[in-house]
């Protein structure tokens, strides 16, 4: 889905792609707006885009305002002592993904990655994640 000045999305077509609360994503899109990271417009023809300038920003960019860098500092495991030198049993194999994904979100503009997603044919979708749903249950370990 592409959005511009002249087609702006709503947040209930957003929610429904996505298969997200439509109250959780209406925060985070005011939260991603209010940071300049995305634009929009209020009225019948109001909805959310990316504007040339949004699209000069980073993922890096969206991180920050949404998780913080944390996420990237902290342990795989949770372990509150882990480190290069102290490490857990997967810090070595995960530090390598987590410098990569590092680098790729502060070195590529949103658009730089929407031109990949074209070219590569992949596209973004929260679709397959249970993480949303909220009648799931934690399994429990007997």
């Amino acid at each position: 889905m592409c959005s511009d000045e002249k087609h702006k999305i709503g947040v209930k077509i957003i929610s429904g792609e996505l298969e997200a609360p439509q109250p959780f994503l209406a925060k985070l899109l005011q939260q991603l707006n209010k940071n300049g990271l995305v634009t929009s417009t209020k009225g019948p023809y109001g909805g959310f885009y990316l504007s040339e300038e949004n699209k000069t920003k980073t993922v890096w960019d969206i991180v920050l305002v949404i998780d913080g860098n944390e996420r990237f500092s902290q342990c795989f495991l949770g372990l509150s002592k882990c480190g290069d030198s102290n490490p857990c049993p997967v810090h070595f194999t995960v530090s390598a993904f987590k410098d990569k994904l590092f680098k790729d979100f502060k070195d590529k503009s949103i658009a730089e990655f929407v031109e990949e997603i074209k070219v590569k044919g992949r596209y973004i979708s929260l679709k397959s994640f249970d993480v949303l749903k909220t009648d799931s249950k934690p399994k429990t370990i007997d």
